[in-house]
């Protein structure tokens, strides 16, 4: 089929006008609303989190930028950890980042057994358990997120050679700050 010339010549304008106020690699708004989730919260807006943790997607808690932000060069891919929907970020040869959606755990059932290890913290506007054993130094460290009174949102790194637990948790309370905001269950 033959296209006339006059219509080759307008299919730069359109495409033009399409792209027309996007940046680069974002998709198209419709109706004037933005299909991407905003990747930070002020305090004085409210959140527009997902309402339940089933909600969650743990590969989309990070997008490209962020995943960059914490060192992370590689997509996350899909796992099941013990019926809990996972995202297993690998860094070969020097780290791991494991980020898990627990719908029947909350921080008070967490926080059993992990005397000695666990440190309560808070990140952003959710209650966290921070939990590393600095003695033993192996290179693990855990942030686990309350998104409710039987859910939560764990963040595990574990670096390859099992050593730098306090690089361990400093990873994780970065990748922690960084989905928080796009979690339920924060307090107002």
């Amino acid at each position: 089929m033959r296209v006339p010339g006059s219509l080759l010549s307008l299919v730069p304008l359109v495409l033009l006008a399409a792209a027309c106020g996007r940046v680069a690699g974002e998709p198209a708004q419709t109706d004037g609303v933005s299909t991407l989730a905003p990747t930070s919260t002020p305090s004085s807006t409210p959140s527009m989190s997902p309402t339940q943790p089933a909600a969650l997607d743990p590969c989309g808690l990070l997008s490209p930028a962020e995943r960059s932000t914490a060192g992370l060069t590689t997509t996350g891919e899909q796992k099941s950890l013990g019926g809990a929907r996972a995202c297993d970020y690998t860094e070969p040869g020097s780290y791991g980042v494991t980020i898990t959606i627990d719908e029947t755990s909350g921080l008070a059932a967490l926080r059993t057994g992990q005397e000695g290890t666990a440190e309560q913290v808070r990140i952003g506007a959710h209650d966290a358990l921070r939990v590393a054993d600095h003695e033993a130094d192996d290179g693990t460290c855990a942030v686990l997120l309350g998104t409710g009174e039987s859910a939560s949102v764990h963040v595990d790194v574990t670096n390859t050679n099992f050593t730098g637990t306090a690089e361990a948790c400093t990873r994780a309370d970065t990748v922690a700050g960084l989905i928080e905001p796009k979690l339920p269950g924060g307090l107002s």
